[in-house]
């Protein structure tokens, strides 16, 4: 089975929430680590470990993101990552895979299925120091989910009138990968 490694500078992970019951808030995490079993011929074989840097939250506010960062949301110190493990694969189609795994935010660990699209591969240049490294086979992933927060602890809110809260339980995650398939 063929070993792949994130590219950490291309991939990137997001999450929406409801804020105020009027819109939608978007948080971003670059520092995202991983690898991928994987074999389009055999992708039932398939298995892949994440881990994001929690601390390395931006939502575009300072405040809001120490507020995320802190004990009422992701409680960073003392859980600064988030990791997914997952080996469970149901092949819908030729590109399109449900992995189920063991999610864990803030130290509470549940089941979770990724909606994975794969995006295909190509063998491209590797710059390193300025200086093509290549040729490397690159591919690309798209993985998506939707999560209650409350499952993992993040259970912080407001109420508002008529029955409104400040903060959503859904929360829509997205991952984008390219990963790099190593010799």
């Amino acid at each position: 089975m063929a070993q792949w490694t994130f590219e950490p500078g291309h991939t990137a992970a997001e999450f929406s929430v409801r804020h105020m019951m009027v819109c939608w808030v978007r948080g971003h995490f670059k520092n995202i680590n991983g690898s991928i079993e994987f074999d389009p011929e055999h992708p039932g074989n398939s298995s892949v470990e994440v881990s994001i840097d929690a601390g390395g939250l931006w939502s575009g506010d300072p405040d809001r993101d120490g507020h995320l960062k802190a004990a009422d949301f992701l409680d960073v110190e003392n859980h600064p990552d988030i990791t997914f493990k997952g080996d469970e694969i149901d092949v819908l189609s030729k590109n399109e895979f449900g992995v189920t795994g063991d999610l864990t935010i803030r130290g509470v660990t549940r089941k979770a299925t990724l909606d994975v699209n794969y995006l295909g591969q190509w063998g491209t240049p590797l710059w390193v120091d300025g200086k093509d490294q290549g040729p490397k086979t690159r591919a690309g992933f798209l993985a998506t989910t939707t999560i209650n927060r409350n499952d993992f602890g993040v259970s912080w809110n407001g109420d508002l009138e008529n029955g409104g809260v400040v903060v959503g339980n859904k929360v829509l995650i997205t991952i984008d990968i390219e990963a790099l398939l190593e010799d």
